[in-house]
């Protein structure tokens, strides 16, 4: 029985994963473009957070995700809590699944989707199998579990279980919350309740606090993914528990009304045991959203003063690439995205910073941050590049074409930084998950090449934003002394190896930091030029 129970358990979570894989591909990652438009108000972000469940077959996900993009900045506090509250109606989405009872048809299901990936090339043939093959385990996993749970009917601990929790629905509560934080999937869990109500295993009365509890259990999973995270992360998950624990208590208040009001559904609907639970849970989730969401700004304020401290954000968004100018005053329109550009390069600075402080210190939140950073580069090289184009194609004057043109190489040469700093990040990663020791030595000439580098951009930066010539001059030499170092320092590294001091791996990822530390000399020379060639 329980193997039955855990196999089918298994194949019920790796089915749900599976097929929420696939709805992401057949979507294409579209995921920020989504979070952009939809939630500017409250509603829309409750609309993307449904959205993004259903493509993620989970609401654990969907706020993790959420919890990162408002750690770097993409998202407000505000429209974080519009896209829980979604994501708590988009999980409901598995249970109406399940309460339509198609397990009989799962192994056909399964072959079919089999079939369309093992012997289709077509990417989007493969993906439609995909998206079948794991709807189909997802209900061959749940058969197995019911299965397993039918010799409960003769446990007479289990009965009495059932009927306790019925007479105390903090009980159930509590068991749904502990039995979500364990399996770790509130889709999983809910879907057990199911098979255990439509085999008559645990009435309604029982089954609806456990139910809460399931909701309550998936937000230990996002508390987890913010602990040492930022104080933004950790006020996400805060407002994620206050939602769903708010919701509980109501609930809880009003369980007799909500009992009568269920079963009233299902007699006038004609709904089997499985279709019942979902409707409770979907109707749970539902006005739980409608009840909180013109508190929303309450909420915000509360998780803030629940979690002190300053958040420290990368913002993804544009700040001056307004498009009226474009038509109107293509002049001010260059002049804008020069101070794009600028606000770019110093996301560049800020990302070389977090990877020499990840080369010193080892702390992960280090590396994490200078990707987050990388990111919202690649974000602002795409709008700053669209906007260009876009300006383009107005009249502009001689002086403005060769500006724009240079305003473009720069784009290029910033997003190139991003990507060698990003480069020097994954090496740190190797070095530490294969335990690659360097000598003291190659960490103080790693950290004298990082301080030029990092001095080097910022200056070039400086020419760029006071268009200051003579500053300018100074990268260029400052780019050959870096040139130089690199040179000096592989040297000193080629004797240390030989001198048996290194190992191989220590050796690959010091020559590979210096080479790529190098190549951001390289673009910060070329962002001077351009400032000395203006003149």
């Amino acid at each position: 029985m329980l193997f039955q129970f855990l196999g089918g358990l298994g194949i019920f979570l790796f089915g749900i994963k599976y097929m929420g894989d696939g709805l992401q591909k057949s979507a294409g990652d579209k995921l920020r473009v989504i979070l952009d438009r939809f939630t500017t108000n409250p509603f829309l972000g409750v609309l993307a957070g449904i959205f993004l469940t259903i493509l993620l077959q989970t609401s654990s996900g969907t706020v993790v995700i959420t919890v990162g993009l408002v750690s770097a900045g993409f998202l407000t506090l505000k429209q974080a809590i519009g896209i829980i509250m979604g994501a708590n109606i988009g999980t409901t989405v598995t249970a109406f699944i399940i309460g339509i009872k198609i397990a009989d048809y799962s192994l056909p299901i399964i072959a079919l989707g089999a079939i369309l990936l093992f012997f289709f090339k077509n990417k989007k043939i493969q993906t439609i199998g995909q998206i079948m093959f794991g709807f189909g385990a997802l209900f061959f996993g749940l058969e197995l579990m019911g299965d397993g749970m039918k010799p409960l009917r003769s446990f007479e601990a289990f009965h009495e279980l059932t009927v306790n929790m019925s007479l105390s629905p903090l009980l159930g509560v509590i068991i749904g919350t502990l039995f979500t934080f364990i399996v770790q999937s509130s889709t999983a869990t809910i879907g057990i309740l199911q098979e255990l109500h439509g085999q008559g295993l645990i009435h309604l009365e029982a089954a609806l606090p456990v139910l809460f509890g399931d909701n309550m259990g998936t937000t230990i999973t996002v508390v987890l993914a913010s602990i040492g995270a930022s104080v933004a992360a950790r006020r996400v998950a805060a407002t994620h528990v206050l939602f769903n624990l708010i919701g509980t208590l109501i609930f809880l208040l009003i369980l007799p009304v909500f009992i009568h009001y269920i079963e009233f559904l299902r007699d006038r609907l004609h709904l089997n045991e499985e279709m019942t639970i979902a409707i409770a849970h979907g109707v749970f989730n539902t006005t739980n959203t409608i009840i909180q969401i013109p508190f929303i700004t309450w909420l915000s304020y509360i998780a803030t003063r629940l979690i002190t401290g300053e958040e420290s954000l990368v913002e993804y968004k544009s700040k001056f690439l307004d498009p009226v100018f474009i038509e109107q005053f293509p002049s001010i329109a260059i002049g804008q995205a020069k101070e794009e550009v600028v606000r770019m390069g110093k996301f560049a600075i800020k990302g070389l910073e977090e990877s020499r402080n990840y080369l010193k210190t080892k702390q992960q939140k280090h590396g994490e941050a200078a990707y987050q950073i990388e990111d919202a580069i690649n974000n602002l090289d795409r709008k700053i590049t669209d906007y260009l184009v876009t300006l383009s194609s107005n009249s502009l004057s001689t002086a403005e074409s060769e500006h724009h043109s240079v305003l473009m190489d720069m784009v290029r040469d910033i997003e190139r930084i991003g990507d060698h700093f990003e480069n020097i990040v994954e090496l740190l990663d190797y070095q530490l998950s294969n335990k690659v020791k360097m000598t003291d030595l190659a960490m103080e000439d790693l950290e004298e090449m990082f301080t030029l580098t990092i001095s080097t951009v910022n200056q070039a930066l400086n020419a760029l934003d006071h268009h200051d010539v003579s500053l300018a001059k100074q990268v260029v030499e400052k780019e050959e002394e870096i040139d130089r170092m690199e040179r000096s320092l592989r040297k000193k590294h080629i004797l240390r190896l030989s001198e048996g001091q290194c190992s191989a791996q220590a050796g690959i990822v010091f020559v590979d930091i210096i080479s790529n530390l190098e190549r951001i000399g390289d673009h910060a020379v070329n962002i001077a030029e351009a400032v000395i060639g203006e003149k």
